[in-house]
């Protein structure tokens, strides 16, 4: 490294700033911001559909398509906002104030999903505004989060190191979201039946959180995660420093239109914007089934937490192996491998369902814990891939558009999220999916399994061909940040 940045003639100056070493209580607020988000926005995306469908008494249909609408305001919305904040420089950073500026109403709205009283019950008006709004704060929070990774340095090992914490502090918060968060509303609800969690012998009397009377459970649950969220959000305002952002003569020069222009011109962010589209989707059709597919398809819904935790260790503690083995198998083969990983997970979820493996939990433990290894690999380490697309866009175009960029590809996420929560639900209305009955007819129980195993299987498979499509190398990617950083240096003389 050191060779390359004299050849380049870039003084120790701007090497030790926008090549910065991250110090990791850094490298820690920053992944805060993530564990903040899926406390906050994740709890959404898992739960509320089926909050919506049984709790809440709307039908499936009309749930899907609150989720569908709502996605597609934030087809236009988010590059706006993306646009939108790459015009300004608020005096206390590019990015980071509006974390603190919108993390407040994001927090509040939130909660108000959940609200539990009879005048929004059933309120499809109520659902579909307070969704609405939810989704476009977050927005105004998630894409300056974003745009903040490509901010703190240009050292891709630093990137690459800062993305496995991140990383690591997201899947924290997919334990608490995916794990407990069900785990939690059971233990609040109303009509309490000893069971055995599948967890060391544990009993805990838990209630049934797909009833009406749950309603209050899920507002108390839900407001201490979005209260939590909060803080953290604010972990990371006070703890990140931003050393690459755009120059004053960029930002004046942004517009809207450029939005058009970066998306047609920069093919790595094409690329790598489909496969977000991709890989969330099918991320966000297991999330969204599963609850169902462990309540209806299993019958043992007691089981979630125990199987949630199991399935969260690869997130957390496996983490740390991403480096080595992306150089063991080379940047696409490592999507190839964990995709493969994920496959082999659902196909041992789907043999779980079986009448005779039903009551085996050990097969419940071994194909999560492989099918979210796969997942969240996979999905996870594409965000350390985001800054080389903001980088290629710069080279090319001579203008650093990070939060359009990160708009973008916040936009393909949302549209993977939305499908992902809008599919199932149309399938479990066309299959006929009943939210008010104990049990489902066999054509719902299989429309359950073909949103769970059958979709994301296939989707996973045409992920790994969108990746074989990918241009950029990390030598291609090394070339041009030093090439930029040079000219920089230039400028400033």
């Amino acid at each position: 490294m050191a060779e390359n940045v004299k050849a380049t003639g870039i003084s120790s100056q701007t090497h030790s700033d926008e090549f910065a070493k991250l110090s990791m209580f850094e490298k820690i607020s920053y992944g805060a911001g993530d564990l903040a988000q899926n406390l906050i926005f994740g709890t959404i995306g898992s739960m509320l559909l089926f909050y919506l469908t049984t709790v809440d008494g709307i039908s499936a249909a009309v749930g899907a398509t609150i989720f569908l609408v709502v996605r597609w305001v934030n087809v236009f919305w988010d590059p706006f906002v993306g646009a939108w904040i790459d015009k300004r420089n608020p005096k206390s950073g590019k990015y980071r104030p509006y974390l603190l500026w919108f993390g407040i109403p994001l927090t509040v709205l939130s909660a108000m999903l959940f609200l539990p009283i009879p005048a929004v019950h059933g309120n499809v008006l109520y659902a579909f505004l307070s969704y609405l709004a939810t989704a476009m704060v977050y927005s105004l929070v998630n894409i300056p989060y974003g745009s903040l990774n490509a901010s703190m340095t240009r050292d891709s090992d630093e990137i690459s190191s800062l993305t496995t914490v991140r990383m690591t502090e997201a899947n924290i918060g997919n334990l608490m979201v995916y794990t407990f968060l069900p785990l939690f509303i059971q233990l609040v609800s109303p009509d309490k039946v000893t069971k055995d969690i599948g967890l060391f012998g544990i009993h805990l009397d838990l209630g049934n959180y797909a009833s009406r009377a749950a309603g209050p459970a899920y507002f108390k649950v839900m407001s201490i995660y979005m209260i939590i969220g909060f803080c953290l959000l604010m972990l990371t305002y006070f703890g990140v420093k931003e050393r690459v952002v755009a120059t004053k003569e960029e930002t004046e020069n942004v517009k809207y239109s450029d939005l058009i222009t970066e998306f047609k011109r920069n093919r790595p962010l094409r690329i790598l914007g489909l496969f977000f589209l991709i890989g969330f989707t099918f991320m966000f059709f297991g999330n969204t089934v599963w609850a169902f597919y462990t309540q209806y398809n299993i019958g043992h819904a007691e089981w979630m937490g125990s199987i949630g935790l199991i399935g969260s260790i690869p997130g957390i503690f496996l983490v740390f192996l991403w480096p080595k083995l992306k150089k063991v198998f080379g940047k696409k083969g490592f999507f190839y491998f964990f995709l493969a990983l994920f496959i082999v997970g659902s196909l041992i979820l789907w043999v779980w369902s079986f009448p005779q493996f039903k009551n085996s939990i050990a097969l419940g433990y071994i194909g999560r814990f492989i099918q979210q290894w796969g997942i969240t690999s996979a999905t996870g380490y594409m965000w350390s891939m985001v800054p080389e697309v903001v980088t290629y866009g710069e080279y090319t175009s001579h203008r650093r558009s990070a939060a359009l960029i990160n708009s973008l590809m916040g936009l393909f996420f949302k549209i993977g999220l939305a499908l992902g929560g809008i599919i199932p639900g149309y399938i479990n209305a066309a299959v006929g999916f009943d939210g008010n009955k104990a049990t489902q007819s066999a054509g719902a129980l299989n429309g359950i399994v073909i949103s769970m195993i059958w979709l994301p299987i296939a989707l996973a498979l045409v992920g790994m061909w969108v990746m074989s499509r990918y241009p950029l190398t990390d030598a291609d990617v090394n070339k041009m940040n030093h090439e930029l950083a040079a000219q920089r240096q230039k400028q400033n003389l």
